[in-house]
């Protein structure tokens, strides 16, 4: 199988670990990875800061970049929610509107495709540690994804996760909201760390590494002592 990869524009310039260890797991399962070199932004940032114009052309670039893959695949449920739940909103009117909404459903987050699309939880990662995992807003409210994580990590031999209290509440990232609300996504951030040092947890993982730098840049700020971590590294972790 033939996957093509989306890197969000915070990973390729903040965390490329992350996307090397999403396409260390890819090919472990036995997908052959492409990376059109082309590929720039999804336009979310522009979308939600309000330039619906700007963001449309970003995304009319998008869809050209991956026009006629079968899967795409991202170390960001933010990214894929974006693609799935509004391009098609974007271009509600436009004449492309089907090829829209099939890129959306050909589009998924790492752990979707592996579980969902793949049928694979155990890639024969082992990491030693104890660790809590925070669900994304956009991985639990826009990509539905629960369930799909927590079993990839459940296999992970040395693993032990434990749930932290309030684990559907938002980090306080939220994109803009971080900047427009800065003592509010302070305080977010602030509450959620307590919650994952509560559970007496070493590592917090999550799904997006936009969540998880907001929230590694108040725990380095608190000195709370929590390592963040994407699921990626996890799963290519011990192998």
């Amino acid at each position: 199988m033939t996957v093509e990869i989306f890197i969000p524009c915070f990973v390729d310039q903040l965390y490329p670990q992350v996307a090397f260890n999403m396409v260390k797991v890819l090919e472990k399962v036995g997908c052959k990875v492409s990376y059109n070199t082309n590929q720039t932004c999804c336009g979310q940032p522009a979308f939600n800061a309000g330039f619906w114009g700007e963001s449309k052309d970003v995304c009319s670039k998008f869809m050209k970049d991956f026009a006629g893959a079968d899967y795409i695949v991202a170390p960001s449920a933010s990214c894929v929610g974006f693609v799935r739940n509004y391009y098609p909103k974007l271009f509600d009117t436009a004449a492309n509107h089907k090829e829209v909404v099939a890129l959306g459903q050909r589009t998924f987050e790492l752990s979707d495709f592996l579980i969902n699309v793949l049928k694979i939880d155990d890639v024969g990662a082992s990491f030693n540690g104890k660790a809590t995992y925070h669900d994304s807003c956009a991985g639990l409210r826009e990509c539905n994804i629960k369930k799909e994580p927590r079993q990839l990590l459940s296999k992970v031999k040395g693993l032990e996760l434990v749930e932290m209290q309030d684990v559907e509440t938002c980090c306080g990232f939220g994109g803009t909201f971080a900047v427009k609300f800065e003592p509010i996504s302070i305080a977010m951030a602030d509450q959620k760390i307590t919650n994952a040092t509560d559970t007496k947890a070493e590592y917090l993982i999550s799904t997006d590494m936009s969540c998880l730098m907001h929230i590694d840049g108040r725990n380095k700020h608190n000195n709370a002592g929590l390592q963040v971590m994407h699921l990626a590294d996890v799963l290519a972790s011990g192998w």
